[in-house]
Formats: C-alpha cells, structure tokens, sequence
C-alpha cells in the first residue's frame, strides 16, 4: 500500500467513525481528523508527481 493509499484510507476511517458517534464534538474531530488525511495524501501525490517532472527533466539534461 502507498503512502497516499494508507493516507485515504485512515481519512476513510475517520469519517465511518465520524458517522457513528452522537457526539458533536466527537464527530466535528473525526472529522477534522479525515480532511487532515486527505490534505496529506494529496500533498503526498503532488510530491510524487513534482519528482517526476524533476527526473524526467534531468534526464533530458
């Protein structure tokens, strides 16, 4: 699993216990918690893809 994968997943998480719980504060943090994951992951494939654009640009030199 990818770093980006892993990071979807736990947001996934986050909102499925976001949904179960009654609390609103309990939810209001899961769901903080999940946007939190998901800004990581895409930051995570912007990296990714700025490291690929960079090789590829070496290697036309």
């Amino acid at each position: 699993m990818t770093p980006s994968e892993t990071y979807r997943a736990n947001a996934a998480a986050q909102r499925e216990a976001a949904q179960k719980t009654t609390l609103a504060n309990r939810r209001e943090m899961h769901e903080r918690s999940a946007y939190a994951w998901e800004a990581m992951a895409e930051a995570n494939e912007a990296t990714a893809a700025r490291a690929v654009v960079n090789a590829a640009a070496k290697l036309a030199g």
